[in-house]
């Protein structure tokens, strides 16, 4: 009944690639897009000639 100490948390995120790549993809796409709506917020309306 030798039972090993599970790792640490952070330990097992960082060994986790499938979570790595996903957190790689999904969060400069959702900032990218926050950035992007914000700007098109702050964007002053087009004058017509």
């Amino acid at each position: 009944m030798n039972q090993e100490p599970k790792p640490p948390l952070l330990k097992r995120l960082m060994d986790n690639h499938w979570l790595l790549l996903v957190l790689g993809v999904v969060v400069p796409m959702l900032s990218y897009t926050l950035w992007g709506w914000i700007e098109l917020l702050f964007v002053p309306v087009a004058q017509l000639p």
